[in-house]
């Protein structure tokens, strides 16, 4: 088998295009500078700017009135600044299209080598006013992700930010797996209708059947289809903004709190959930012989087992088991320093 390191064709072809726009601007100065001294040369009444000005709406084929008119060399002169222009012009102006279409597609090629090796990351199907919020919480939690999105202008915004992105349909599986689908942890779809989030939760599940996977539902009955096509999860903002706004209303300091800890804001102290893996060095032993308040200053303020139940303020008799979620809660780098740990 013979394989072929794309890489320096790739620089070389870029390379080129970008020192033939340059030879084409050098030649076009050329032509502006031929222009302007040979008008003064051939026309009398012209001097060093109005040579200049001639030059540059004769090549632009700006279409002006001449300056003064032009003796019967001057037109000869003139038509051969025409032609040699804009020639000069249009090999300038594709060379300049042909550069910015290369580095585009170089650009999408790195980013698309880089997302090949993700892994755990997460897919989020939709870059609305929502899907915007969960980028920039993923992103603040310093999570890989992958954006799912087809509207061109939403496309140019994700390029200005560089995150991670692929073009197309999210029900799609080929998109999917351009995504990442099969080597991601999870996927989170808030596209415009219930429909397409049904059909990307089916899509995805099929593809790969680990995916913890969150939905958006907005009509009213959704929420059972959403579970049916694989959702782990299903969201339903409005419901959830009118309880939040009960919550504010009734109990706006532990709202407060809440904010502050989910969300990371004005203080250093957050919630974490971790799971345990055989590897940890805490499964097996009692939350006393763990000692994670002496050793990370941390609380563990709830124990979900693998089969569901959860164990609210686990007493020092509890035992950790291999895939429990402990939720803790402390400083962020303490949490940091024990998700690695364990």
């Amino acid at each position: 088998m013979i394989i072929i390191n794309r890489r320096p064709i790739v620089r070389k072809m870029k390379s080129d295009a970008l020192k033939q726009f340059k030879y084409g601007l050098i030649l076009l100065f050329v032509i502006i500078l031929i222009g302007t001294f040979g008008y003064e040369l051939i026309e009398e009444d012209f001097d060093l700017l109005e040579s200049f000005y001639m030059s540059v709406i004769t090549i632009s084929t700006t279409g002006f009135k001449e300056v003064h008119p032009l003796s019967p060399a001057g037109k000869v002169f003139t038509v051969f600044l025409i032609i040699t222009g804009i020639v000069t012009v249009a090999y300038t102006g594709g060379k300049a299209a042909q550069f910015l279409i290369e580095q585009k597609g170089f650009k999408q090629r790195k980013m698309e080598k880089k997302m090949n090796g993700l892994s755990d990351h997460y897919i989020v199907c939709g870059y609305g006013r929502m899907g915007k919020q969960i980028c920039e919480g993923l992103e603040e939690a310093k999570t890989k992700f992958v954006i799912i999105e087809n509207n061109p202008v939403k496309i140019l915004n994700l390029e200005e930010k560089g995150y991670f992105f692929v073009e197309g349909d999210a029900t799609s599986d080929d998109v999917l797996q351009k995504a990442g689908i099969e080597r991601a942890k999870g996927l989170v779809t808030v596209l415009d209708s219930d429909a397409q989030n049904v059909f990307t939760s089916l899509s995805a599940k099929q593809l790969n059947g680990n995916i913890y996977l969150v939905a958006r539902a907005v009509e009213d009955g959704t929420e059972q289809k959403l579970m049916k096509a694989g959702a782990d999860r299903v969201v339903k903002p409005y419901e959830l903004g009118g309880l939040r706004m009960v919550q504010l209303l009734l109990r706006p300091r532990v709202s407060d709190f809440i904010d502050i800890v989910v969300r990371k804001k004005e203080s250093e102290i957050s919630l974490e959930e971790i799971t345990l893996t055989k590897d940890s060095y805490i499964v097996g032993k009692k939350l006393s012989e763990a000692d994670l308040k002496k050793k990370y200053n941390v609380m563990v303020i709830a124990v979900s087992r693998d089969d569901g139940k959860l164990i609210y303020n686990p007493s020092s008799d509890t035992v950790f088991r291999q895939n429990d979620k402990i939720m803790v809660i402390g400083p962020a780098k303490k949490l940091a320093e024990l998700n690695e740990a364990i």
